[in-house]
């Protein structure tokens, strides 16, 4: 690895404001905000809007498309003529 072409890996924490959580993981981001870590050691913080903690797919509180009420409802709307050719 040539040095000086790449950025810094280091420890980082990033830190979901709307779950109140905040993981320390290692990344080439970087910020000017640093917070003290639980282990004594002060790290540079991202902010991120959505993290695993508040996800709805991860949270459980995904919304599930109803594909079958769809259906009913274009057969409804269209009845039988809507997916046939006019040949």
């Amino acid at each position: 690895m040539q040095q000086d072409e790449h950025p810094a890996y280091r420890p980082v924490v990033f830190r979901d404001r709307s779950a109140g959580y905040a993981f320390l993981t290692r990344s080439t981001a970087s910020s000017e905000q640093n917070i003290d870590w639980d282990d004594g050691n002060s790290y540079p913080v991202i902010d991120v809007e959505i993290s695993a903690e508040s996800h709805p797919f991860f949270t459980g509180k995904a919304r599930v498309v109803d594909t079958e009420g769809q259906v009913a409802k274009y057969e409804r709307r269209y009845g039988e003529q809507g997916g046939q050719d006019a040949s």
